[in-house]
């Protein structure tokens, strides 16, 4: 008699396997980015400079206000929390633009390094499905990025409603608008990682990734204006630009203001194509 293996159908249950192996399989894909995320110590020096930097830019205008204050007419430092003042020194344009920047970078090197060095065709190799790899790595950057955000945009603003509260000129948390300016903070990292790794993917070259990063992320804010209708709606449709509405406080100043909704869709908007950029840039390319 040959010896025979035999398996078991029981109803329901081999339906269910098939269905969760995609995910532990996903899984797997993002804990092995995961590694390759932590394993490199430039990463953490990237993270950590960015946010000595941040934090800095933010603490050090506050510091400035507080050592200057009573160089302050009386006028002005009676409205200075009404006017929303504080709030802007809580997360500053600088300190932003800076942010922008780096983490422009950053998400661009995370798959432009597995490009210069070659180990993009080890991974490719063992994991063919090549979407699913770099769908992993966006989940991993938007995580990161998203605890980064969050942590610097928390810590520059206790740090500096502390430093103003030594003039009695600081705000809570609970302030009107306090929470959206750190919340829409916190977003930006992700926003702009997420647009750098798609820059990354596409471009593949380091120099000309990074140029890119800057000019699209940083530069274009910068030259377009919102004194033309066109110039506005293109400005408007830049993460920064989405940032700069989304932290004032009242009606926005500009020759054609837009909403603060609108402002969150230009988030959702962004890191939304760059995710499916990054992931479907990789299908149907020779490495």
């Amino acid at each position: 008699m040959n010896a025979t293996t035999t398996t078991t159908d029981i109803p329901g249950r081999g339906l269910a396997t098939r269905e969760r192996q995609p995910i532990l399989h996903f899984l797997d894909l993002v804990a092995a980015e995961w590694i390759k995320h932590r394993s490199l110590r430039s990463t953490w020096i990237a993270y950590g400079t960015t946010a000595l930097a941040v934090v800095g830019f933010n603490a050090g205008i506050a510091y400035d206000t507080y050592s200057h204050w009573t160089l302050q007419v009386s006028k002005d430092r009676t409205s200075f929390a009404s006017d929303g003042i504080a709030l802007q020194q809580a997360f500053s344009a600088n300190a932003a633009l800076l942010m922008t920047l780096a983490l422009g970078v950053i998400g661009a090197l995370t798959i432009i390094g597995e490009y210069s060095t070659g180990t993009i065709r080890t991974t490719f190799a063992a994991v063919p499905a090549r979407r699913s790899v770099m769908a992993a790595k966006a989940v991993v950057v938007t995580v990161v990025t998203t605890v980064f955000g969050a942590f610097v945009a928390g810590v520059s603003f206790a740090v500096t409603q502390a430093i103003l509260d030594g003039r009695d000129a600081g705000v809570s948390i609970s302030a009107p608008g306090a929470f959206r300016v750190v919340l829409a903070s916190a977003l930006l990292a992700p926003v702009c990682a997420l647009a750098g790794l798609a820059f990354g993917a596409v471009i593949r070259y380091t120099a000309s990734a990074v140029i890119t990063s800057v000019v699209v992320i940083l530069v274009l804010p910068l030259v377009l204006t919102d004194d033309r209708h066109w110039s506005a709606v293109a400005q408007h449709a830049l993460p920064y630009p989405a940032w700069l509405r989304l932290v004032e406080v009242g009606d926005s100043p500009t020759l054609f203001p837009w909403t603060t909704g609108g402002a969150w869709t230009v988030y959702a908007v962004w890191a939304c194509a760059a995710c499916a950029i990054a992931v479907t840039s990789v299908h149907r390319r020779d490495q």
